[in-house]
């Protein structure tokens, strides 16, 4: 089979492999970056498929890579955008109480906002009424003026375009098949790679175990899909979140606005059976089922964070009336009859530690000299793309050194 030669290949065409690679090339100029994506083109999966939202920041302990990357990567990817002439709306962030018991909730994220250095207002409910009149809040409000919604497909559209122009090598319809002594073998026979940077989402932890890797860590897709509003765009002005259970990585039912104005309720969290369930039984996979399934039998009688309840309540928003119902806590005046469409579905590449039965909260990386593995990429990764990219090359020249 035919043999292509590369200094460093970068596997999955999302968000994050394409800044890393372009960051890579902008590093090495005279090295050869490649990059593989087994679809016909990049960001059709979790990148392509995301909300939009650029998150400000102020959700993550203190310590955490998520901190450290989520403001400088909101400042970089709106910069990306307005110099790309790509639609940015800097429409903000509502946080909502819906009653007395959220408001240590409220207090946790102000106080991590703080720590992270965000930009953030603390405001009255009568402050919150006058950012969205329709907003509903028990007493005060966060208002994050720094979150703002985009267009993945067009940021995705963009940096590949950035890319290829940069010298990056793309090759689409390839797919991964396994690791060889001098690279990876392919659909289309060998890549050899000097490094080799491993970005593949959903497929993560699958790559890296080829090389020795992810062996406490398995990963544990999420459905999460969204309800479209035939409201006039404009009629929510801004997105409007609850407090989030801090006992795992998902931030609540909420509405989004789009960056065309567009209102949209979600996301869900409904655990999936196999990665890419995306419609009906399309990209079925039955040994991905049987792991997957095993997997999620031993969470509902031990896991950290009660997956039993998790798994309850999210498999419930697959009614469009229960959904609606429970967003409607957050403002007033909604009309069921006017949301009812589901937009394209999205599925989460959560990590799971198998040892702790625990889901990771922060991005986790691991590598060495000769390669390196994204293995929990999920929100804010695409917010943190940018700096996470620069984390990526970062850690990439410290094994290379």
């Amino acid at each position: 089979m035919t043999k292509y030669q590369t200094d460093f290949l970068v596997i999955g065409g999302g968000v994050i492999g394409i800044s890393v690679a372009r960051r890579l090339k902008m590093l090495y100029p005279e090295m050869a970056v490649s990059l593989l994506e087994k679809e016909a083109d990049v960001g059709f999966h979790a990148s392509g498929r995301n909300s939009g939202v650029l998150h400000a920041g102020f959700y993550y302990a203190p310590d955490s890579l998520k901190a450290k990357l989520t403001r400088d990567g909101n400042y970089a990817m709106r910069e990306y955008c307005q110099r790309s002439q790509i639609q940015v709306n800097a429409c903000g962030k509502l946080v909502v109480a819906k009653d007395a018991d959220n408001l240590q909730g409220l207090d946790i994220l102000l106080q991590r906002g703080r720590s992270n250095n965000i930009d953030l207002q603390e405001i009255s409910a009568e402050e919150a009424r006058q950012i969205e009149p329709r907003a509903k809040t028990f007493e005060r409000a966060i208002f994050s003026p720094t979150t703002a919604s985009v267009d993945p497909a067009c940021v995705m559209k963009s940096m590949r375009k950035d890319a290829e122009a940069e010298g990056v090598q793309f090759h689409c319809g390839i797919a991964f098949k396994g690791r060889t002594e001098r690279g990876v073998q392919t659909s289309q026979g060998e890549f050899r790679a000097a490094y080799i940077i491993n970005a593949a989402g959903l497929y993560a932890d699958s790559v890296a175990r080829e090389f020795g890797f992810s062996t406490r860590y398995r990963i544990l897709p999420f459905k999460g899909l969204y309800i479209y509003s035939d409201e006039p765009a404009g009629a929510i002005r801004t997105n409007i979140y609850p407090v989030p259970d801090m006992r795992n990585p998902f931030l609540g039912v909420h509405f989004t606005v789009t960056a065309q104005g567009a209102i949209k309720i979600g996301p869900t969290a409904i655990p999936a059976f196999w990665r890419e369930q995306y419609d009906g039984f399309s990209h079925f996979q039955g040994l991905e089922v049987l792991d997957i399934l095993s997997r999620q039998a031993r969470l509902l009688w031990s896991s950290e964070f009660d997956f039993k309840r998790l798994a309850w309540e999210e498999m419930h928003k697959y009614s469009k009336s229960h959904l609606v119902n429970l967003a409607s806590a957050l403002v007033s005046d909604i009309d069921s009859k006017l949301y009812q469409r589901w937009g394209k579905t999205g599925i989460r590449a959560q990590l799971l530690d198998i040892e702790t039965q625990r889901l990771e909260m922060d991005f986790v990386l691991e590598g060495d000299s000769e390669s390196v593995h994204i293995l929990n990429a999920v929100s804010p990764a695409f917010t943190c793309a940018l700096s996470f990219s620069d984390y990526v090359c970062d850690y990439i020249q410290k094994k290379l050194n």
